[in-house]
């Protein structure tokens, strides 16, 4: 009986919490790590994502993943530059426009933001300093070197596009990520509660004719991307006036 027991013992230290069995070490990898991450980060959003519920949900030990990743952080851009390359990697290709061009890619990283809205803060304000990132930086100057622009002007614009693309996904992707209820109040609310403020308090917000934009309206995104591209054309424009 007693050497049942030890048996048991050695059984269940082997397999951990709960009896399940551990994977073996070399069993693995960044790429199973990294599908593991994306799940357990999707349903726990990035506050709840730790290596301790990353390990659980792989059943290994958490020490077993600092053998692939130095930390979290270096786990969330792997995993950030990876879900790119998933979305969008090497789709985007240079045409005889480069005014779409950059159109295209704008609504690659939209659509992109859409699809993971948990991981929507951490991708407009991160530097991931991986393959897909740097891959979309030198298609954004290569665009701007053929509409005109010099090197000054297309590293400023490369980064005012950047910025305005990621702001409005992560605005959209953040506002879809709201339970139902919140965010048909939130949208509700610049098509009705505007609509009711006083006049003598607030006159040009009751003159409008037509309610306010939700953030969701999809043509704001549209509009913004043109007014942008808008703003490239008059100033390659000018400089060729002036010249």
């Amino acid at each position: 009986m007693s050497g049942a027991r030890a048996g048991e013992g050695k059984a269940a230290a082997a397999s951990g919490t709960g009896g399940r069995r551990r994977l073996a070490r070399d069993t693995l990898s960044r790429r199973v790590i990294l599908d593991a991450a994306e799940k357990v980060a999707s349903r726990d959003g990035l506050e709840g994502f730790t290596f301790q519920a990353l390990a659980k949900e792989l059943h290994a030990h958490p020490t077993s993943l600092y053998r692939h990743f130095r930390d979290k952080d270096e786990l969330i851009l792997e995993l950030i530059d990876d879900l790119r390359a998933r979305s969008y990697g090497g789709q985007l290709k240079a045409t005889d426009s480069w005014r779409e061009d950059l159109r295209t890619q704008a609504r690659y990283i939209h659509e992109h933001y859409l699809r993971y809205p948990v991981f929507a803060w951490q991708m407009a304000a991160r530097t991931t300093r991986r393959p897909t990132e740097f891959a979309n930086v030198e298609f954004a100057l290569d665009c701007l070197h053929r509409a005109g622009l010099d090197d000054e002007e297309a590293v400023m614009f490369v980064r005012v596009f950047g910025n305005v693309i990621r702001s409005l996904s992560a605005m959209e992707a953040g506002l879809q990520a709201l339970d139902p209820d919140s965010r048909d109040r939130d949208t509700l609310a610049w098509e009705l509660e505007y609509r009711r403020l006083p006049a003598d308090t607030y006159p040009r917000i009751a003159g409008l004719t037509a309610p306010l934009t939700a953030i969701g309206d999809p043509r704001i995104f549209d509009n913004a991307i043109d007014m942008l591209l808008d703003s490239v054309e008059a100033r390659v424009r000018d400089r060729s006036t002036e010249a």
